[in-house]
């Protein structure tokens, strides 16, 4: 709710919602948030996805080596380097789009991505120019990872805040949605360019076609995302701020630290399983599969690919079944699942043979589909208004930075220095138990208006219904009160 709202509340000045308080969500607008949201994220993820299906050609092109799995390491090495600076990014995109807005920071966000992705294209190979290649590559992977530092916290925010409350799970999993568009248009790519090119071909300039894909991925979404309107949510606290401060308040990483020290260390562990798991069955497993198991590379793809395409309808039913029955209980299956089916999806991984390759990259895209349709509106719901952006952007990238793009490269090592195929579940293992851990701690958000917001209901009848409800103020600790809405009739 609005902080006016919530001193009402505080002072029982106001027992009744007015409204004032509830936001009526324009439908259209939403509709043009979340599809250019979505297609950002599918931007930011068509490259990562590219980088993860190509790792093989790309350690050829800039890390000559007679050991495959030492060109592999050295590549996803790159791919980790970039998760270094998203904190960095995070804490400098997050704050400054509590300051002057989610739009206009999304909208910065986007152009470096789409130049540092289209960089990658243009970097002559190792034989071409030497140790300057791989050095040109880890800085184009550093913007990346500058500008992707306020990519997901932004998007996640931007339709939380333009989202009813009723339906938030099912509108955020369309974030997740971009996501795996984008990996399926990389996935794509990269397989088309497998199938037709000679190998050759494909080593001495096919590898750089879908990089170049950017460019003009990136002029598309900039244009959608300069024409969207700021959140209905920011407004008003941007209202609030300059009628009772006449200034906008300075926001410091202490802060954040001190004052939301437990929903960060929440969104830390969430943001843990969730990406440890997508970079293990989207990203490590396609290269463990052609360069540890020497499975036909164009038929890994192909089965990624197509795991992909049966994740995007589970994606959004996980996030309208989190609607129903709530967050914790979608994301507890997907903890629990991958604790007790890490194993026997790789032991099928392992044989080597398709169906059964299929069915455990399934299970495992089955599972991941429990975050990926619940973690876009569970995140934003963790921090009030006035922070949001800033802290989730930084909450999620440190966690992002520390577990999930280390993923393929730990894993890799793993392999490589103890030769146990099994690894890969074993990591997928421990993180569900930390995941399970952070799950427990959270309070349930489906359905409720998010921190330091107002209700957001789809039509003006379910205003008028909820002016008419009584209110009751419920302590947070030392985190923001929020006003819940009861249930029973005035």
């Amino acid at each position: 709710m609005s902080l006016s709202h919530e001193r009402n509340a505080r002072s029982k000045t106001s027992p009744h919602l007015t409204l004032g308080d509830i936001t009526v969500v324009d439908h259209a607008l939403l509709k043009r948030a979340v599809g250019a949201m979505a297609l950002g994220n599918a931007m930011e993820w068509f490259d990562f996805g590219v980088y993860s299906y190509i790792a093989v050609v790309l350690g050829k092109v800039f890390f000559p080596s007679s050991s495959p799995s030492a060109q592999l390491i050295a590549t996803f090495g790159t791919f980790a380097a970039a998760f270094l600076v998203r904190p960095v990014g995070g804490m400098v995109f997050g704050p400054l789009g509590d300051r002057i807005g989610r739009q206009r920071v999304l909208a910065m966000t986007m152009i470096m991505m789409a130049v540092g992705t289209f960089c990658i294209g243009l970097i002559p190979s190792y034989h071409s120019i030497g140790i300057l290649a791989p050095v040109l590559l880890l800085v184009a992977r550093l913007v990346q990872g500058f500008s992707t530092g306020g990519e997901y916290g932004g998007a996640a925010t931007f339709i939380a805040e333009f989202s009813t409350d009723a339906r938030r799970g099912f509108y955020g999993s369309f974030l997740e949605v971009g996501t795996l568009a984008g990996y399926i248009l990389g996935a794509g790519t990269v397989a088309l360019l497998t199938a037709l090119l000679p190998h050759d071909a494909l080593l001495s300039w096919g590898w750089r076609v879908p990089f170049m894909i950017a460019g003009p991925l990136g002029l598309v979404g900039l244009y959608i995302r300069m024409k969207l309107e700021e959140t209905p949510a920011f407004k008003k606290e941007a209202e609030t701020r300059e009628a009772h401060e006449r200034s906008r308040p300075k926001q410091s990483l202490a802060e954040l630290l001190s004052r939301q020290f437990k929903p960060m260390m929440q969104c830390v562990g969430l943001v843990l399983i969730f990406n440890v798991t997508d970079y293990m069955a989207l990203s490590y497993l396609p290269s463990f599969l052609s360069a540890t198991l020497h499975f036909d590379e164009t038929h890994g793809l192909f089965l990624v690919l197509l795991v992909m395409m049966l994740m995007i309808p589970m994606t959004l039913f996980a996030g309208h079944l989190s609607d129903l029955i709530g967050r914790k209980p979608v994301m507890i299956i997907g903890c629990i699942g991958l604790f007790a089916l890490s194993i026997p999806a790789l032991l099928l991984v392992q044989t080597g043979a398709m169906l059964p390759v299929f069915l455990g990259l399934l299970i495992l895209g089955a599972l991941l589909s429990t975050f990926t349709g619940v973690m876009p509106s569970s995140l934003p719901a963790l921090f009030p208004t006035r922070i949001r952006y800033g802290a989730l952007a930084i909450g999620f990238n440190v966690s992002v930075s520390l577990f999930g793009g280390t993923t393929p490269l730990v894993t890799a090592w793993l392999v490589d220095a103890t030769g146990n195929l099994m690894m890969p579940a074993y990591y997928l293992m421990a993180a569900s138990v930390i995941g399970v851990v952070s799950v427990l701690a959270l309070r349930e958000t489906a359905r409720q208006p998010l921190l330091g917001s107002g209700p957001c209901v789809a039509t003006k009848a379910e205003a008028l219904a909820l002016t008419r409800k009584k209110l009751k103020v419920v302590p947070a600790g030392k985190r923001e009160r929020e006003v819940v809405v009861q249930r029973k009739r005035a």
